[in-house]
């Protein structure tokens, strides 16, 4: 059994691809491994027998002769970033000369793509949507075009992305995210500024929401209180500032809007379990 981290991904051709309801998208099978982001919709996607809708940043994730076609309009064809790999051989790559086999004829390609048992890889769906995970649309786009468009080494650093990409869209499936906009707009707020000191009114405000329903919205799209939320990027605000600048912990408290040293120096020694000083001597050891 193979883990993810085992993948040796290799990209053999990245391009751009209009879908238009052509009779080359009927049915068919793939030798290698494909990736299709299509960056607008409506549309569906045959994977399996099932359909499934396509709408603006969804991604496909088909696998060695897995049978599937694109059901297009003509009348509104759908662009696609096409990615065409092996995830588990980089010597003897099929995807540099991928090959379809197409429904009724001959169905299934003469040689598939090495493919071992990965359950990580396989619990990873045939159909995604990508648009509440801006970083994972545009770094998709960035690993296409790096492939297309870089003069030297356009295979190991597309290779190299593509394995993080793959990596990052597992755990963003297996971790909590929020997905509320208002709730995502607020929290790149208080990212952008750890140090102010804002009430849970103005958040509710901010989000346009009353009270009650922003903290219950709140507390189920990230799993703490607006109040703890915040604490906790204070927190990590005060450890980069005692590791990376020279600011006195008395100054570290000031730019973090304590009003003194002591209330700074008792919430940090609760949540790292040493204090700021002793924190700045030995961070990685004091991390949680």
């Amino acid at each position: 059994m193979k883990l993810l981290s085992e993948m040796t991904p290799y990209v053999g051709d990245s391009l751009t691809y209009l879908y238009d309801g052509s009779s080359s998208e009927r049915l068919r099978t793939c030798n290698v491994y494909a990736f299709h982001l299509f960056t607008d919709g409506p549309g569906e996607m045959e994977v399996d027998g099932r359909r499934y809708p396509i709408d603006k940043r969804t991604l496909v994730f088909l696998r060695p002769g897995q049978p599937h076609a694109f059901h297009i309009s003509s009348q509104h064809p759908l662009a696609s970033y096409n990615l065409y790999c092996d995830l588990w051989e980089s010597v003897q790559p099929l995807s540099v000369n991928r090959s379809f086999a197409f429904a009724p004829d001959r169905f299934q390609a003469d040689a598939l793509a090495t493919v071992f048992s990965c359950e990580e890889l396989d619990a990873l769906p045939c159909l995604f949507s990508l648009q509440p995970y801006p970083l994972l649309y545009d770094l998709f786009i960035v690993i296409a075009n790096t492939f297309s468009e870089s003069r030297f080494y356009h295979h190991e650093a597309a290779n190299s992305l593509l394995y993080a990409w793959i990596l990052n869209w597992y755990n963003t499936i297996h971790t909590h995210q929020p997905t509320d906009y208002r709730i995502v707009r607020l929290l790149a707020h208080l990212n952008e500024h750890p140090d102010r000191k804002e009430s849970v009114e103005t958040w509710s405000q901010f989000c346009g929401l009353k009270r009650t329903y922003f903290h219950e919205l709140f507390l189920r799209e990230t799993g703490l209180t607006p109040k703890a939320y915040h604490h906790k990027l204070r927190m990590i605000r005060a450890a980069h500032l005692l590791v990376e600048s020279d600011l006195s912990v008395t100054a570290v408290a000031d730019k973090l809007g304590y009003l003194s040293i002591h209330p700074f120096t008792r919430h940090f020694s609760t949540y790292y379990g040493v204090s700021p000083s002793q924190y700045r001597l030995h961070p990685k050891r004091a991390q949680l």
